[in-house]
């Protein structure tokens, strides 16, 4: 039997894709919210795609501070940009 690939979807786009495609953003237990790379920091998470563009729509949608269940600072979208980009290989 195949493998399952487990999907999610987007916040910014919308699409279902493969977990492995997107980018996690997790907010801890404590309360602090920053980009999961390997997927399994614990906490709430919510997946966007590896491009500035669906985080943007994200966060100006405030999809992406709703489905984490916090307000996202201005400060945390730059974070989250600037470790996006360091891990965007391909685009």
């Amino acid at each position: 039997m195949p493998k399952r690939i487990p999907l999610r979807q987007c916040l910014g786009c919308r699409e279902m894709k493969p977990k492995t495609e997107l980018v996690r953003v997790v907010r801890s237990p404590e309360g602090n919210v920053s980009v999961d790379l390997r997927g399994k920091a614990p906490g709430r998470g919510a997946y966007v795609c590896r491009s500035a563009e669906c985080l943007k729509r994200a966060l100006r949608s405030r999809a992406l501070g709703r489905s984490l269940g916090v307000e996202i600072p201005p400060e945390i979208f730059d974070t989250l940009r600037a470790q996006m980009e360091e891990t965007d290989g391909t685009g």
